[in-house]
Formats: C-alpha cells, sequence, structure tokens
C-alpha cells in the first residue's frame, strides 16, 4: 500500500510540473514562487494526506446551494407591526439628471427600504458606478410607458434576479404587466424573483417607511406633427409610414409587417388561451402619466437624555423604559409626584413630509396637471401641509411656459422645486471619462477626448428650485437640506495629472510616439478616413461603469453608416462621443446589424430608433425607415413594446438575419427590395451572414465593398468553421474575446471564445487585422495579453476610432497601456495564479479519489484452493515500482 501511494505521488507532482508549465504564459507571465515546483510538490503532498472526509467536506463546499434570502430582506420579516414609526433618515438622490443621454431617474432612500423612479437606458450603469446598491431597491415607480422610462427596467429585472431579490414592485401606467411580459421574450421566464405589478387604479401603496398615492393625469392628445415621405422601399405613398401611422390602427400596422414577411409563426402571434391562436391586444395609451405623492410615516420625537437626567428620571434601571414609551407617545407622566411633560424630554414628533414626483411630457399634459385636484391639495391654503419638495420631470419648453410657472408658484415659498430635463448639465460616468481623457494622452487620434451635449442656460424660476445634477441629495429626515457632497466631480487635469504620475507611463507613450513617428508601416493620419470603425460598447453581459454593453458603428463614408449590436445605453455612447453632431451622426445611420437575442446586444435599438426620428425632424429631413437586419425573433419583443407602450414598427424594414446566409432563398418580393437597398444604401457589394456557436439564431456578419475591403463582426461565437469561411481574406475582423486563456472551459460552457482563440481564428481566416472585442467585465479596464498578441491584432476600449491605417500603430499602443494598466494588470495576475492554484487542487483531489479506488482493487486476494494469493492485475508491485520506459514525464489519466 505504501508503495502504492509513493509512486503515485511522484506521478502526481511529475504532473503537476506539467500543470504549472501549461498554465504559464510565455513572456507575460512568470511563475511566483507559490507556483514554483517545489511548492506544487508540497502542496500537493499534504493535499495527498488528507484524509476523505475532509475531501467530502472540501466537495461539499463547492456546492452550490439555492440563494438564501438576502439579509435586509429578512431583517425587514422580522420588523413588527406593533409601535411601528417612521424612518429617522429618508433622502432623495438624483441618478440620471435628465439630459439627452440619460433620462431622469430618481433614488428614495431610508433605512427600512430603497426605491427607484424610473428607470431609463443606463440607469443600472449609473447605480454601479456610485454604488446605488440596485439588490435593495423594494419598488420600481414609473410615471410614464415610454421608452425614455422604462428602457433600463428590463436589465435592473434580470440584474436583480441574479442577485438573488425574492420580490420586486412596479407601479405606474396601465400595461406595465405586458411590458414585463414583452421582456420575458428574451429574459427568459424569469421565476427566481417574484415581479409584483402595482396598477394606478389601486388603493395607496404603503409599507414601513411611507404611503404613495398614485395619480392618475390624463391629455386629449393633439394629433402627430411628425413629417415623413413615402420610403423608396416600399413604393406607393398609400404604404408610406406616414400614411400607415395614421390612417391604421397599432394592429393594422402590426399585422402589415407581420404578413408581409411571415415574421412570427401562430403561436407567436396569440396567446396560448386565445382561439385560433389570434392576437389579443391591449392598445396602448399615451394619453396618461402618473404622478406619485409620497408621505413619509410620522416619526416620534428623540428623547433627550441630558434633560431627563436633570429632571431625575431613572436612566439605566428598567424602570425608564415605560416612561420613556409614554413621553414619545406624547402622553404626560408622573414620576415621584412631579407632572412631567413630553415637550420637556423629547423633541417635537415629525408628522412626516410629503414630496411629489410629476411628468408633463407635453403641452397636451400642461392643463390636466394644473387642475389636478389631488394636487392641488399640496399648494398652500390645501387641505394638506405643502409639499417639501415637487420633482419636475419636464421639458424646458413646457416648464418655461406661463401656465406651468403659476402652477410651481401655487405650491408656495417652502416647497423646494428639482427640475430634471434636458438641460441639466452634468457628467453622469466620471469612471468612462476618465479612461477616455487619459488613453487620450496615448494616442489622440485613436482615443478622441470624450465629448458632451451642451446646453444653453436657461432663465431662473420665481420659485426656490435647483437644476439636477447626479448624484445631488435632498433630504427629507432628520432635517430638510440641499447636499451635494456626492456629486461627482469631472476634473480632466486631475485625471490626466493622476496618469502622468504612474511609473514609467510617460517614457512609455514617448517611445510609442517616437516609434509611430520612424515606422514607414505605420498611417495613421495618411490613409483614407474611411472607413471608420467606433467602438461604443465593448463589455459583456451587463453595462459597467468603464465598459458598455456591444455597440460598433461603423462608419463607410461620411453619410453612410451601420451599426453592429446595438446593447443598452448604445445612444448614450454616441452622445459622450460626438457631443453636438449626434443628429448628424444619427442621420446618417442607415441599419442596424443584430447578431442575436441577448439582451446585451439588442436592448439599446428602441432608444436609438426614437432619437433617429428626432434628429430627421431637427434637421429637417424626411423620414426614412431604418433597415434592421435581426434575427427573426426580434419582432416577437418589437410587436409586444409597439402594442403596449410606444408606436415603433414603423421605425424599421426588417430583413431576416437567415435570408442573408450563404444559399438562402428569399421567399418575398419585398425582403429582396429591402436587401437591395442595404446594397445601395451602404455601397456594398456583399452583406453576408453565417451561423455561430452561441445561443440559437446567433449570427455573424460580413461586409465586402466595392472597394475592395471586408470588415467582420462575429457576434458571440465560440471557435467556428463557418466564421472562418464567411471572413476568408478579411481586411478587419472583430472578433469577441470574453475570457483569457486558461478560461476555456468556463468559455466553452458559456459559448464563448478565450483571447487565443479568437486570434486563432482570424489567423486562420488570414485577417489582416483582428479586433479583439466583448470583453468579460472582470477585465473592466483591460484584458490580459498573452503571447499570441502580434503586429496583427489589437484590443477595444468604448470610445475607440480605429481605420485601416491605424493598424500598425495599434500594436504599439500596448507598453503604454501596460503602464496605465499595471496596477490593474498585476491583480489580475494573481486572480489567475489562484485560480490555477485551485484548479491543481482540484486536480489533486481527483487522483487521489482515484488511487484511493485504484489501491482498493490492488489488495490481493487469496486463492480458497491453494491458500495463496492471486496477482490482481495491474497490482503488480515490481510494475508499480519499476519506471515507465517514456520517463518520469507520463503523467496519470486522472489528471
Amino acid at each position: 500500500m505504501f508503495i502504492i501511494k509513493r509512486t503515485l505521488l511522484v506521478n502526481l507532482s511529475l504532473a503537476a510540473r506539467q500543470w504549472v508549465n501549461k498554465c504559464s504564459v510565455p513572456g507575460i507571465i512568470k511563475p511566483r514562487c507559490c507556483y514554483s515546483v517545489f511548492t506544487a510538490d508540497t502542496f500537493l503532498r499534504q493535499s495527498f494526506c488528507k484524509m476523505s472526509a475532509e475531501n467530502q467536506r472540501n466537495a461539499s463546499k463547492k456546492a452550490k446551494h439555492p440563494k438564501e434570502t438576502l439579509r435586509r430582506i429578512r431583517t425587514r420579516e422580522q420588523r413588527t407591526n406593533v409601535d411601528q414609526h417612521g424612518p429617522a433618515t429618508v433622502y432623495v438622490q438624483v441618478v440620471g439628471a435628465g439630459s439627452r443621454d440619460n433620462g431622469p431617474s430618481l433614488y428614495v432612500f431610508s433605512e427600512f427600504n430603497r426605491y427607484l423612479f424610473n428607470c431609463g437606458e443606463g440607469t443600472q450603469r449609473l447605480m454601479q458606478e456610485h454604488k446605488l446598491k440596485a439588490a435593495r431597491l423594494d419598488h420600481i415607480f414609473l410615471t410614464r410607458m415610454s421608452w425614455q422610462n422604462v428602457g433600463g427596467l428590463s436589465g435592473m429585472l434580470l440584474t436583480l434576479k441574479d442577485t438573488g431579490v425574492p420580490e420586486c414592485v412596479l407601479s405606474g401606467p396601465p400595461q406595465l404587466d405586458k411590458y414585463v411580459n414583452a421582456i420575458r421574450v428574451f429574459s427568459g421566464p424569469l421565476e427566481e424573483i417574484k415581479i409584483a405589478v402595482w396598477p394606478y387604479t389601486e388603493p395607496q401603496y404603503s409599507d414601513n417607511t411611507m404611503t404613495v398615492n398614485q395619480v392618475p393625469i390624463f391629455a386629449q392628445l393633439k394629433p402627430s406633427k411628425r413629417k415623413r415621405t413615402p420610403s423608396p422601399e416600399r413604393g406607393s405613398p398609400s404604404n408610406s409610414p406616414r400614411s400607415r401611422s395614421q390612417s391604421r390602427s397599432p394592429q393594422a400596422e402590426r399585422w402589415n409587417l407581420e404578413d408581409s414577411e411571415e415574421l412570427v409563426n401562430d403561436r407567436e402571434r396569440g396567446s396560448p388561451d386565445t382561439p385560433g391562436g389570434s392576437p389579443r391586444i391591449a392598445i396602448r395609451d399615451p394619453s396618461l402619466v402618473v404622478a406619485f405623492v409620497c408621505k413619509l410615516h410620522p416619526k416620534k420625537g428623540n428623547f433627550l437624555v441630558a434633560k431627563a437626567k436633570d429632571l431625575g428620571l431613572p436612566l439605566g434601571t428598567p424602570a425608564i423604559g415605560p416612561i420613556v414609551a409614554a413621553l414619545k407617545d406624547g402622553k404626560t407622566v408622573t414620576f415621584e409626584g412631579k407632572e412631567i411633560l413630553p415637550g420637556e424630554v423629547c423633541t417635537p414628533a415629525d408628522p412626516g413630509p410629503a414630496f411629489i414626483v410629476v411628468e408633463c411630457p407635453s403641452e397636451d399634459f400642461i392643463k390636466p396637471v394644473c387642475n389636478n385636484e389631488h394636487l392641488k391639495r399640496y399648494h398652500t391654503g390645501g387641505a394638506e401641509d405643502p409639499a417639501s419638495l415637487v420633482v419636475h420631470m419636464t421639458p424646458e419648453s413646457i416648464l418655461q411656459t406661463d401656465r406651468y410657472k403659476e402652477w410651481m408658484e401655487r405650491f408656495g415659498p417652502t416647497t423646494e422645486h428639482l427640475i430634471l430635463n434636458e438641460q441639466a448639465h452634468t457628467i453622469h460616468n466620471i469612471r468612462s471619462h476618465k479612461i477616455q481623457t487619459q488613453l487620450n494622452l496615448i494616442h489622440p487620434e485613436i482615443f478622441p477626448a470624450p465629448r458632451n451635449c451642451e446646453t444653453k442656460k436657461q432663465a431662473a424660476l420665481h420659485v426656490p428650485s435647483v437644476r439636477g445634477e447626479c448624484l445631488l441629495k435632498y433630504q427629507l429626515r432628520p432635517k430638510f437640506e440641499w447636499q451635494r457632497d456626492a456629486v461627482p466631480v469631472c476634473d480632466s487635469r486631475e485625471f490626466i495629472k493622476e496618469a502622468t504620475e504612474l511609473p514609467g507611463f510617460l517614457e512609455k507613450v514617448e517611445e510609442c510616439k517616437q516609434s509611430l513617428a520612424t515606422d514607414p508601416t505605420v498611417l495613421s493620419g495618411k490613409a483614407d478616413r474611411y472607413p471608420e470603425v467606433v467602438f461604443l460598447g465593448t463589455g459583456s453581459a451587463l453595462p459597467m461603469k468603464i465598459r458598455n454593453v456591444s455597440a460598433t458603428l461603423l462608419n463607410i463614408s461620411p453619410t453612410q453608416s451601420v451599426l453592429l449590436d446595438c446593447g443598452e445605453g448604445t445612444f448614450g455612447q454616441l452622445c459622450r462621443h460626438y457631443g453636438n453632431n449626434i443628429d448628424e451622426v444619427l442621420s446618417n445611420l442607415s441599419a442596424v446589424f443584430i447578431s442575436h437575442m441577448h439582451a446585451d446586444h439588442h436592448t439599446g435599438l428602441l432608444n436609438l430608433l426614437l432619437q433617429r426620428e428626432r434628429a430627421l425632424n431637427s434637421l429637417g429631413r424626411p423620414f426614412t425607415p431604418i433597415l434592421l437586419v435581426a434575427p427573426l425573433q426580434i419582432m416577437t419583443w418589437l410587436n409586444q413594446y409597439h402594442d403596449h407602450c410606444q408606436g415603433i414598427l414603423s421605425h424599421i424594414n426588417i430583413i431576416p438575419v437567415k435570408f442573408l446566409t450563404e444559399g438562402a432563398e428569399v421567399p418575398k418580393y419585398k425582403t429582396k427590395t429591402f436587401i437591395q437597398s442595404l446594397l445601395k444604401k451602404l455601397d456594398l457589394e456583399k452583406f453576408q451572414t453565417c451561423v455561430v456557436r452561441h445561443c440559437k439564431n446567433a449570427f455573424a456578419c460580413s461586409l465586402t465593398h466595392h472597394s475592395g475591403w471586408k470588415i467582420v463582426f462575429s457576434g458571440d461565437t465560440m471557435p467556428c468553421d463557418a466564421l472562418v469561411q464567411l471572413g476568408k481574406d478579411a481586411t478587419l475582423l472583430i472578433h469577441e474575446a470574453t475570457l483569457e486563456d486558461g478560461m476555456e472551459e468556463e468559455a466553452t460552457e458559456k459559448k464563448h471564445s478565450t483571447t487565443s482563440q479568437a486570434i486563432g481564428i482570424g489567423m486562420e481566416m488570414n485577417a489582416e487585422f483582428i479586433m479583439l472585442n466583448h470583453f468579460s467585465q472582470r477585465y473592466a479596464k483591460i484584458p490580459l495579453f498573452n503571447a499570441d498578441f502580434n503586429e496583427k491584432v489589437g484590443i477595444a476600449f468604448d470610445h475607440m476610432r480605429i481605420r485601416f491605417g491605424d493598424f500598425g500603430a495599434i500594436p504599439k499602443l500596448i507598453p503604454p497601456l501596460k503602464a496605465l494598466f499595471a496596477e490593474e494588470i498585476e491583480e489580475m495576475v494573481e486572480r489567475r495564479e489562484k485560480r490555477e492554484l485551485r484548479k491543481m487542487k482540484e486536480a489533486s483531489l481527483e487522483v487521489l479519489d482515484s488511487g484511493r479506488i485504484n489501491s482498493t482493487q490492488a489488495q490481493p486476494s487469496v486463492n480458497k484452493t491453494t491458500g495463496t494469493e492471486d496477482p490482481t492485475p495491474g497490482s503488480n508491485k515490481r510494475e508499480l515500482e519499476q519506471p515507465h520506459p517514456e520517463g518520469e514525464s507520463k503523467k496519470l489519466k486522472a489528471i
């Protein structure tokens, strides 16, 4: 038995050496002392000697348990309704200030509950960056069913589900439940979180912090003033977007699109309980907004210990408890023959202030808002005490009307007013701004400086009002006051100073610039400006503070562009990249390609369509639908949103992506017309797609220009032969590299690619240059480099802008990038080493289990006839003691 253990241990140690050699990356990461062969041997010898019971305990630790109820949920459930009092601390905090790139959203905090008012695109990203924990949200209130207010809700609900929140309550306008059902089209069943919808028609909502009354406000909407012209693809004027949107109902508009292209099957068109699969459509109601009147629960006064001591009350004894309780309840107490009034030892009780959240989206709502009887109760002289705060999610044009200003003045001088609209001048994404400013020091053309949409200064209002800023607070308890200490400061000079003080950074930047100036292969600034690739989102899964989710803009010419994927917040990224030129950029956008139906690749589409329409109207240009190249399944989501929220279908001409695969037959004439229009508008010879190895209906695309260049976009995929064939001899391959080398198993499990796998695909297709993209958010600032990086490989950052002439320059940026992110690279190396150590431990335990089984099988059996031991196959001691003829490098099969 000892010889068996010893032989297993030798083979195990040799296998460990091979494991370390396999996991190490030459030239990038040197194994530290903890990874030396000696340490590996020592570790494995110690692990080998552990008893099986301990191994079982270790295995049980790795087993996944169901998510436990969050601690704060348990605490809240334990609170009794007996003698309940309001929270001691409550404040209202701005998340999105209402600027064009970040719609208005409000976070309300108490020690008992957290709330969110409106959840537009980018809200989750802002909360993550500024440490407003989404997992603590109890209730989300929505003022109106528009994308500005609900665009971030799908991502928020997925995050709440993943963090183990058992329930979230939604309140707001009609069709909110339909919108949640629409989200399930691409998010899955959301079974792990209970989503309760509290419609505006229900009685008031109340919890441990406050009571909320939903106030419906109806308006008589005027006919749409949108100017449209017939689309060339649609033929006659009778089929134009204008004619269709004005003369046909949403159902007819929906069926016109579906029937012409057979976009969804019968099951998708109707609910399961609808006979014959015919759709039951609940019409959206854009004439309704919901205001919220929130009143905090009363709070008892605080007991003043010093005054109680002066009066001789029995502090520190059991008798003091009932006395304090009675005094805080406002009762007079007699102690030792002396009457003690509550006001002598307690601060006054707080009856509970009220605050109001109201949206007035257009002129049609001014009169209904100003005449609303429920809101009048909180004016000066009304039935209730004046509101402490009124939050106005109202456009500046409405805010400056005499009627609306007069209504604001009725609240009186003690009411504060918070304005959230596009005139807000605040930078929300500070971390992204900082990184972009520092990258700009390395190469100003490839990493352009961040830009913002400038706003005009507006006339002051004749009421106490404050313009919204990101993280601005208004405290309702313990006292009324504005607090600006959390408002982020964006100081570009400080960001630059921080970068220049990093060890070796300036030296590496100077070396890079000298190398670029003397290298004849570098054509930056000398080659053609187009095509131009702008990376708007280079992260995966969730929008995070540094990398947004997938979106890449391809500018083919000054007036032709196409967007490759459109994750949440893509429009905001465009605003921060182009600033005041955003309308011009949107007007040039002819097509959008959606690779697959995961939320991080398409939930920014609706806002992009709406903002594009606004841009065309602003520039006085005729409206034409955008060409949407996407999986067929996207129409289920778009139809649901169109029916229940906002009209959207007239913004698109759909080209099912499967019809662009090689050899596909296009059954409908209209689809053929759209494909021809796609090629013509983008001046392309080919726009091809192929199925890739990710989820169902996931595609990559290839764009071949008449001038000869070819750009290939992988979408999300594992290494894929079909992609290699599609991208043969590409000028540029943009390929996902979600995970680092050494995480191949996880990449396979999640159907993504590692860095080396992505580079390998590019080499196999003979791509001239490879840009790696779609990094896991664990590599927020920079991914790990490996030995496969060469002069044909670059890594993408948000807001990075490249042209073909930059191919020679991009690899030379790696040394200054390493200097800028040296600390982050070191942390990632340490994490990788810990991961490798964990894998070694798991491998050693597998070998021990295998060895234990083999040693049991190796026990000699006694021949009952002869009384001698029969040798067991594989148990020959000499065989075990003999060195393997191939040398000690052979490892056990279990490794």
